[in-house]
């Protein structure tokens, strides 16, 4: 944000002449006036009614929804219904979604008969479907159409479209047929028919589809806009990429969240209630400490062993922070490869064939490592004793064991929790990091149990 932009806006407001400032903030691009909002959370409200209403409404598009749920709070009941009224059904739609039932009941009454309809249907679909991010607002032509035709049709109706880039043909019945872009139609001669461009390779979307599916499907296809059908081919509306880039940011923002052991926030940080976000995290964290209790009855059951041979003890962060490393890293890597469409779960076999190669040889990499650590401080010290080979091949094999396992784990959770119904940002790393803690305890005195017998124990 422009310092002289700040300087000349905080001037204006201390003047509270509204007519100056409604000019300032008519005059600024939408991507600025956004920005003043977030550092002006007090002057929001005069902000989106001092706008003209199409800018109040570009601008109210874009901010986050408990920016939009507190301004919505306080505006005046005319401006309100001009703002809903002015937004696109599936950015409208996106709002109800997230406000209670009454809030929503309130807002719908300012629709027309007509949006409401429109309104209610979009809402009828399940949350995380594309039918709650498709738009009506779309031009269909039919295949027997010329040029002219087509040109005429699209002066007429394709003001109230969200995009005239690609026109949609649709038969009598609705059935989606193809979709041709404006270029093609602008580049022909007059007399030529819609049929004449179709070519048959258009990609839709049902709507039923989940969200996810969807930004899968534009991230491979070169596309600003996809139709959206039913199980029968009838078409009801599309979906823009700029409502995909959103949702994308949100499924981003969420596996993230998820991956690093919390629920998703649903809200910016700094905006979320305290009590709320201590409820997101704690439950995690109950689920992790008893796990990781586990660890401390794993090591109860070896406590002879550890009575016997001190040394191993030495081992134990070490041994149980490379496992779960391993771990964290695969089942991120999984993760983020199934969020791309990369993987999927017909792919589990080869993901375990590489996670076996990888995870052996990753494993005998840390395994030398902490074999020669053992044999450099046996030239200089007899902390290990007199059976420190014995005692390096133990850890040096023990890591080979975990960090194969933890691989292993990390890398087929998801793909597990996904064949389950379940999402698969949820095996996060704190999580696979404490699976693989008690299990690597149990690895670690199995391999000492069997190398040290007659020696150490």
């Amino acid at each position: 944000m422009e310092k002289e932009m700040v300087e000349e806006l905080e001037l204006l407001l201390e003047q509270n002449d509204d007519k100056p400032l409604s000019a300032f903030l008519n005059d600024l691009n939408i991507s600025d006036v956004e920005p003043l909002i977030d550092e002006y959370p007090e002057h929001a409200v005069k902000f989106i009614e001092l706008l003209q209403i199409n800018r109040a409404v570009n601008v109210f598009r874009i901010l986050d929804f408990p920016t939009q749920e507190r301004i919505i709070k306080k505006l005046q009941s005319k401006r309100i219904a001009d703002l809903i009224n002015g937004l696109p059904p599936d950015d409208r739609t996106a709002l109800f979604a997230e406000l209670h039932g009454d809030a929503v009941k309130n807002l719908i009454i300012h629709l027309s008969a007509d949006d409401r309809k429109e309104a209610l249907t979009l809402l009828g679909y399940e949350e995380e479907s594309v039918g709650r991010l498709m738009t009506p607002d779309y031009v269909t032509v039919k295949q027997d159409w010329d040029i002219p035709r087509v040109l005429s049709h699209l002066r007429r109706y394709g003001k109230n479209s969200e995009t005239i880039d690609v026109l949609y043909v649709i038969d009598n019945k609705g059935v989606l047929l193809d979709d041709i872009r404006i270029r093609d139609i602008l580049l022909v001669k007059p007399e030529t028919k819609v049929s004449e461009l179709m070519d048959g390779r258009s990609i839709s979307l049902n709507v039923k589809d989940p969200q996810e599916e969807a930004i899968n499907v534009f991230r491979m296809n070169n596309r600003v806009a996809l139709p959206v059908t039913d199980d029968d081919k009838v078409m009801l509306g599309i979906v823009t990429v700029d409502d995909i880039l959103w949702i994308a940011n949100e499924e981003y923002t969420e596996d993230i969240q998820k991956i690093g052991g919390t629920e998703a926030l649903d809200e910016p940080y700094l905006d979320i209630n305290l009590f709320t976000l201590v409820k997101k995290r704690v439950g995690w964290l109950i689920i992790l400490f008893l796990g990781e209790m586990l660890t401390a009855t794993a090591m109860q059951h070896f406590e002879g062993a550890l009575e016997k041979a001190l040394v191993l003890a030495m081992f134990i962060p070490l041994i149980m922070s490379s496992g779960g490393n391993s771990g964290s890293q695969a089942s991120t890597l999984i993760i983020q490869a199934m969020a791309l469409g990369e993987v999927t779960i017909a792919d589990w076999w080869r993901v375990m064939r590489r996670e076996l190669v990888s995870g052996i040889m990753l494993g005998g990499t840390l395994g030398v490592i902490g074999f020669l650590r053992i044999y450099v401080w046996s030239l200089f010290s007899d902390v290990y004793g007199p059976h420190w080979a014995l005692v390096g091949l133990t850890v040096g094999l023990t890591l080979v064991g975990i960090v194969l396992w933890g691989s292993l784990t990390g890398s087929m959770l998801p793909l597990l929790l996904k064949k389950l119904g379940f999402d698969p940002a949820t095996s996060s790393a704190p999580f696979v990091a404490t699976l693989v803690d008690v299990t690597g305890l149990v690895i670690y005195f199995s391999f000492a149990v069997s190398i040290l017998s007659g020696t150490l124990l």
